[in-house]
C-alpha cells in the first residue's frame, strides 16, 4: 500500500479555500451534492486528509471519479496505467523502489527531455522535489489513480514478466555457442554448476514466487520440456529451457534440494529455502520418474501466510463467530476437508495462531511440515524409519499436550487415538478428503469408527474450496442464462434486481479476468440433535438436510454468496461446487 504522500498536519494540507473550490468543482459537475460536500468538509476538519481521500473514506464517489476530477480542476493530464505498455520500465526502474511506494508514484517515460512521472498526489512539493534531486532531471507531473499506481510498481519492480524476459534471454542467447559443453557435460553434476543454468533457475524460482505461483512442473517430454506453474489454482506454460540445459536444470533442483542426483529410478523428495522480494519462501521438491525423464515439482510455501489471521481466512461474520466458540471448547475433534490445494492447512494454522497461548502446549505431526510455527512443537513424519501418524500420536499423549495437530487423516489407527486424545481431555485438529462435509462422516463410519465415537467427540467439519477472485481492473457486468441459474439454485425471482460480475481480461490479470483466489466454506456443526443423528446411523442426505436446518448452507450456497457480493464468478462456483449439495 502507498502511504498517504501528505501529512495530516493542518500547516501542510491544501488550505480550506483551495477544498472549498475543488469541492464546488465536484458539485458543479453533478458528482457531488452539497450536501455530501458539507459533510466532506465538515469531517476533513475533524480528522484531517485531503479532500479526495475523505470523500474516498466516505464513500461519496470512487477513486476513478476523483483522479479525473482533480485532473482537470489542475488542468494537468490524466494516464491511465491499466495498459504496462504505456510505461517505460528501465525508465521506472532509474528511481528506487521505496521512494515510488512511499510517495506513490512513478516514472513513467520521458518526453522534451524531461521524465513523466505519475503521481496519485501531485500538490506533494516534496515528493517532486525528491525525484528531482533523485533523478537529476527535470519533471512532468501527470495524474493517475493510486490502486493503478500501486499496481504498476509491483509489476515495475516485481513482476513475473522482467524475469520471463531474462529467462528467454538466457535461453536463445546465453546458451548458444555452448551446445557441444553441454552435449558432454548434460548427464553430470558440472552441467549443473554452469552460470547459465544456476540464473536460468534462479529467474524461474523469482518468477514464480513474484506471480503468486503455488506450484512450478517441470515435465520432460520426449523432444523438449514444459514448465508450468500453478497461479490461483491454474496452470500457466512459463519459458521451457535450452534443449541443451534441460538435465542440467533438472540436476540443478536435486542439487539445491539435497536430493540424490545419480537416482532416477525412484522417487525422491527434497526442500529447500529461498528469500526474494523480501520474504522468507520454502520449496518443497518431489520427483517421479517419467518416460522421458524425472518430472519435478516444486511447491511454493510463503512463510508469511502461516501467520494469517483468523480474521483474514473469509468466514462470513456467523461462520467466524462459531468457528471461534468451538475452539474454544477445550476437548473434541475439528475437521477441515477438502481436496489438495483448497487451503485446509492455511485455516488449520490461522486456527493454531489464534489457539497459541504461553499457558498451552500445542504439539503438531505433519506429512510434511509445511510451515515453520514459533512456540509450536511441530513433529515430521517419517515412513523410511516407520515413524507414522499413530506411533506419534501415542507418543504425543504421553507429553501432557492440550491441543494436537494432525496433519492428515489416513487410517483407522489414526482416527481411533485422534477420538481417545478428545475424549480425555484434547482439542484436537486435523484435515480430510472428501468432497464435502457430510461425507466425511460417511468416510469415517466406512473406515469402522462406531457412530457413538464420532458423536461423543467430533465437533466440527468444515468443507473448503478456493475459488478465483474477479480481477477489479477488468471487472464488468454480465448477463447469465436461466439455465446457469438453475444449477446454481439461484431463485429468478429472488435475484431480479441482482448484479453479476465477470472480468473480460486485462493486462493486470494476464488476460484471465481473475487475480487472485477466496475460500468457500460449509459447515457442519455436531450439536445436539446432529449427534442423535450419529447415533441412529443417519444417512449423509439426512445429515446434510440437518445442517441445512441448523441455517449452514453449503459449498455452492457459500459460493453463490460471494458471486452475489461481485467477488467471483458462477463460472468458477460451478467449476469447485456440485449442484447435488443443496438437494438434500
Amino acid at each position: 500500500m502507498c502511504p498517504q504522500a501528505t501529512p495530516k498536519s493542518p500547516t501542510k494540507s491544501p488550505t480550506a479555500e483551495a477544498n472549498l473550490l475543488f469541492g464546488e468543482s465536484l458539485v458543479s459537475k453533478g458528482l457531488l451534492t452539497r450536501r455530501g460536500l458539507i459533510e466532506a468538509l465538515n469531517e476533513q476538519r475533524e480528522h484531517g486528509g485531503r479532500l479526495g481521500e475523505v470523500l474516498l473514506r466516505l464513500k461519496k464517489l470512487g477513486e476513478e471519479d476523483i483522479t479525473h476530477a482533480l485532473a482537470d480542476y489542475l488542468s494537468m493530464d490524466y494516464v491511465r496505467l491499466d495498459d504496462m505498455s504505456k510505461i517505460d520500465a528501465e525508465t521506472a526502474r532509474t528511481l528506487p523502489e521505496n521512494i515510488a511506494k512511499r510517495f506513490c508514484l512513478l516514472p513513467i517515460g520521458e518526453k522534451d527531455d524531461k521524465i513523466i512521472v505519475a503521481m496519485a498526489d501531485p500538490l506533494n512539493v516534496i515528493a517532486i522535489d525528491t525525484i528531482s534531486l533523485k533523478m537529476k532531471r527535470k519533471i512532468k507531473v501527470v495524474i493517475s489513480s493510486p490502486q493503478e499506481i500501486r499496481h504498476a510498481i509491483e509489476t515495475i519492480y516485481h513482476g513475473s514478466d522482467v524475469e520471463e524476459q531474462q529467462l528467454r534471454d538466457i535461453v536463445e542467447i546465453e546458451v548458444g555457442g555452448q551446445e557441444d559443453t553441454f552435449e558432454a557435460e548434460v548427464e553430470n553434476e558440472v552441467a549443473a554448476t554452469k552460470p547459465p543454468v544456476i540464473r536460468f533457475v534462479d529467474l524461474l524460482l523469482s518468477q514464480a514466487v513474484k506471480s503468486r505461483a503455488s506450484d512450478v512442473h517441470l515435465e520432460p517430454q520426449e523432444k523438449t520440456m514444459i514448465i508450468r506453474m500453478r497461479i490461483d489454482g491454474m496452470l500457466r506454460d512459463m519459458v521451457p529451457p535450452a534443449r541443451k540445459m534441460q538435465a542440467a536444470v533438472l540436476t540443478r533442483i536435486k542439487i539445491l534440494s539435497e536430493m540424490n542426483i545419480a537416482e532416477r529410478r525412484l522417487p525422491q523428495d527434497g526442500r529447500f529455502k529461498m528469500k526474494t522480494s523480501g520474504r522468507d519462501i520454502d520449496v518443497r521438491v518431489s520427483s517421479i520418474p517419467t518416460i522421458y525423464g524425472e518430472k519435478i515439482v516444486l511447491r511454493i510455501l510463503d512463510t508469511s501466510s502461516a501467520g494469517q489471521d483468523i480474521e483474514q481466512l473469509g468466514f462470513e461474520p456467523k461462520l467466524l463467530e462459531e468457528f471461534k466458540t468451538i475452539l474454544a471448547q477445550p476437548h473434541g475433534i475439528i475437521v477441515v476437508t477438502g481436496p489438495t490445494g483448497s487451503g485446509k492447512s492455511t485455516t488449520l494454522y490461522s486456527a493454531l495462531n489464534h489457539l497459541k497461548d504461553p499457558t498451552k502446549n500445542i504439539t503438531t505431526v505433519e506429512d510434511p511440515v509445511e510451515y515453520r510455527l514459533a512456540g509450536i512443537n511441530q513433529i515430521q513424519i517419517k515412513h523410511e524409519i516407520d515413524l507414522d501418524f499413530a506411533k506419534c500420536l501415542r507418543a504425543i499423549l504421553r507429553q501432557d499436550p492440550d491441543i494436537i495437530l494432525v496433519g492428515e487423516i489416513r487410517d483407522k489407527e489414526t482416527v481411533e487415538i485422534a477420538i481417545k486424545a478428545s475424549l480425555t481431555g484434547h482439542l484436537v485438529l486435523s484435515t480430510f478428503h472428501t468432497n464435502d462435509a457430510p461425507s466425511a462422516i460417511s468416510r469415517l463410519i466406512y473406515m469402522g469408527i462406531e457412530p457413538f465415537l464420532l458423536a461423543s467427540s467430533l465437533n466440527l467439519v468444515i468443507a473448503q474450496r478456493l475459488v478465483r477472485k474477479i480481477c477489479e481492473h477488468c471487472k464488468e457486468p454480465v448477463t447469465l442464462s436461466e439455465e446457469v441459474l438453475k444449477r446454481l439454485n439461484i431463485d429468478l425471482k429472488e435475484t431480479k434486481d441482482a448484479v453479476f460480475y465477470h472480468g473480460r481480461g486485462c493486462n493486470m490479470c494476464g488476460d484471465t479476468g481473475c487475480l487472485g483466489r477466496l475460500p468457500i466454506f460449509e459447515f457442519l456443526v455436531v450439536d445436539t440433535d446432529m449427534r442423535g443423528l450419529l447415533i441412529k446411523r443417519a444417512s449423509e442426505s439426512e445429515i446434510r438436510a440437518q445442517a441445512r436446518k441448523q441455517g449452514y448452507g453449503g459449498l455452492l450456497e457459500s459460493g453463490v454468496s460471494k458471486m452475489l457480493q461481485g467477488l467471483t464468478t458462477a463460472e468458477e462456483v460451478l467449476r469447485v461446487t456440485f449442484t447435488e449439495d443443496t438437494k438434500a
